[in-house]
């Protein structure tokens, strides 16, 4: 356990650029290993998570390096000629590289099994394994449909047509990752939009995707046995990481600080649309766009924040990101209630309950509801801070939503674990502590 107190420490002033967009990190890496050459990645995320990513495709016969600060080399195979790994394929913390590659696997004749830490082995898999058992492939998992997992790809797969149950970008990504090596067209029908990483890089790599609106649906379809092209990819700053930074300016008296390079694909950008809603003043300048994602630099300022009843048809566009906004809504004034939120209990840790927790133990009004929380702000006024540490259940973005937490109040925040930062934002405490300086 590596324990930190974080304190009230002023306006927090200055230009910074956030790690690399994760989920671009993870498919440029996936799907650079699944074309035939050498693709060039710069601005990779180089957390535990892409890294896991990473090592998973090396084990299965790619070469993947880092050549520079930020910059990585990708020797792909081509698709349908992956080789069978000899290890299990340890995937730590992350979610993304678990289901991802399981999709990856399930049409590739070959097996593989995934293990991973703690918290990642109590995540559900069955909303994955679901659509790929349609297509052929057969699994071994733990009891829920949990790690460890062994998957046993079908060759050839079957093409399907899968509406999903859920909106969840990581299934209808493995979904269309498996239909890569399928024999002929599969169907994934989105009646809720999540990212559109997968859609917008498959088509970079040459694959042939469409995307069409139906009936208020997406109809996305995948012709398989694809031909993947290197390309050179520019990954933009991620916005989930970003969301700590865009908070932290908003509700710190004083502030102002410029984020350059954040990545605002409207399927991502929810987070931004909200807390301007709430009277945060961000202001996007070099608006521009970047390997066919659009980005831009944001100037934050800091603002009086009002609450407000926040739409659950915008959740897919910013699920990761309710736990910076729980801390922003904890300072603004009167009432914020979310719901449609299920989906945050099965993330790396409960993040309704966690966040719930620890908020209230800093010394905001907030209540827990089936599916959201509502929470009374405090008006601008400092949360008192805690007195023992709050339990961040492993969860990344428990720590660094309640580090920022720290700095809007009066006796500070002390997180009990800052080691899971480290999975998708390894600088994010020297980034804070200079902004403070």
């Amino acid at each position: 356990m590596r324990p930190r107190r974080f304190f009230p420490a002023g306006a927090l002033k200055g230009t910074i650029r956030v790690p690399g967009d994760k989920s671009i990190s993870h498919r440029s890496i996936m799907l650079g290993a699944l074309a035939v050459g050498e693709t060039r990645v710069t601005g990779l995320l180089e957390g535990e998570d892409v890294l896991a990513t990473a090592a998973a495709m090396r084990a299965m016969g790619a070469q993947a390096e880092r050549v520079g600060d930020g910059e990585w080399s990708v020797h792909g195979v081509g698709v349908g000629t992956l080789l069978q790994p000899q290890a299990p394929l340890d995937m730590g913390n992350s979610g993304t590289s678990t289901r991802l590659l399981m999709g990856i696997v399930a049409s590739h004749p070959i097996s593989a099994t995934f293990v991973g830490d703690a918290s990642l082995s109590n995540r559900p898999m069955g909303r994955v394994i679901d659509p790929l058992s349609q297509m052929g492939a057969a699994f071994e998992a733990s009891e829920g449909g949990r790690l460890p997992l062994t998957v046993r790809g079908a060759y050839p797969a079957v093409p399907i047509e899968y509406r999903l149950p859920v909106a969840s970008a990581q299934v209808k990504s493995a979904v269309l990752l498996a239909g890569l090596n399928t024999p002929g067209v599969t169907t994934v029908i989105e009646p809720v939009p999540t990212r559109d990483h997968s859609e917008r890089m498959l088509r970079g790599f040459g694959a042939e995707l469409t995307v069409e609106e139906l009936g208020g649906e997406r109809v996305i379809r995948i012709r398989g046995e694809a031909e993947l092209k290197p390309q050179t990819i520019e990954v933009p700053g991620d916005p989930s990481s970003a969301a700590f930074f865009i908070v932290a300016g908003l509700i710190v008296p004083g502030s102002e600080l410029t984020i350059q390079n954040v990545g605002l694909n409207p399927t991502r950008a929810g987070i931004v649309e909200i807390l301007r809603k709430m009277g945060g003043q961000i202001e996007e300048v070099n608006r521009r766009e970047v390997g066919g994602e659009p980005v831009a630099d944001l100037v934050v300022r800091h603002s009086d924040l009002q609450g407000i009843a926040v739409d659950p048809a915008v959740a897919p566009s910013m699920i990761d990101e309710f736990p910076a906004l729980f801390v922003a809504a904890s300072l603004a004034k009167g009432r914020t209630v979310t719901s449609g939120l299920d989906e945050l209990r099965v993330k790396e840790s409960d993040r309704l309950s966690a966040m719930a927790a620890a908020l209230a133990a800093a010394g905001a009004r907030v209540s827990e509801t089936e599916d959201g929380l509502i929470i009374d702000g405090t008006g601008g006024e400092p949360l008192a801070g805690t007195q023992a540490a709050v339990t961040t259940h492993l969860d990344h973005r428990i720590a660094m939503s309640m580090a920022i937490a720290g700095l809007a109040s009066r006796a500070g925040v002390e997180v009990d674990d800052t080691r899971p930062i480290a999975t998708s934002f390894p600088v994010f405490e020297a980034l804070l502590d200079g902004l403070a300086a």
